[in-house]
């Protein structure tokens, strides 16, 4: 019988690149509490998030296969999140020009047995000296107020960048899909035949 698959997402950037892979699948938005715990790094709150995200689905659909993921960016040990404002977003990257970021991609794939598996891709970026000017037109334009750091790399956002380094090139969209292929197969979800092989 075929695993239902369940992104616990709705991101449009998430399900844009799940469906790369060509897997039928359902979204449905977790309604969990994002907030960090006192004392959490960046890294440990995206790791706890993501499970929390697909638990919360997986409880609601046991016997699913259910991707949960979380983001977050990392300016010199401070979280910035999702600036949801004009005026956030020219202020987070007004801190962040000139400067290294740090993204943390967490990823969890719960089994149809209830099993988790987490994995996290780090993407870290340089980002360039920017005019006041510079900044305000990209926002005007991208409007990036629902992306972590507010920067989006998939369009205007890589003009704002001096250079990148990751292990999974779509890490910094949202879902690290070279991991998830691989907690897929896992999970009994392939998405090429012998996907583990090698």
């Amino acid at each position: 019988m075929t695993k239902q698959l369940i992104l616990a997402s709705s991101s449009r950037y998430r399900r844009e690149l799940l469906d790369r892979l060509g897997l039928p699948y359902l979204a449905e938005s977790p309604d969990i509490d994002e907030s960090s715990l006192p004392g959490e790094t960046p890294r440990e709150t995206a790791l706890r998030l993501s499970e929390m995200k697909a638990r919360a689905i997986w409880e609601k659909h046991p016997g699913s296969v259910v991707i949960g993921s979380d983001q977050t960016a990392n300016l010199l040990g401070e979280k910035l999140g999702k600036p949801h404002t004009r005026e956030r977003a020219i202020e987070q990257l007004s801190r962040m020009q000139g400067n290294t970021v740090v993204f943390a991609t967490a990823l969890c794939v719960i089994d149809a047995e209830g099993n988790a598996k987490k994995l996290e891709s780090l993407t870290t970026i340089r980002m360039r000296k920017l005019s006041r000017e510079t900044i305000e037109a990209y926002v005007d334009r991208e409007k990036p107020f629902d992306c972590a750091g507010s920067a989006k790399i998939e369009k205007l956002g890589i003009a704002l960048m001096a250079s990148v380094e990751s292990d999974d090139p779509t890490s910094l969209i949202g879902l690290p899909l070279m991991k998830l292929t691989t907690l897929l197969a896992e999970a009994g979800i392939e998405v090429l035949p012998g996907i583990l092989e090698g």
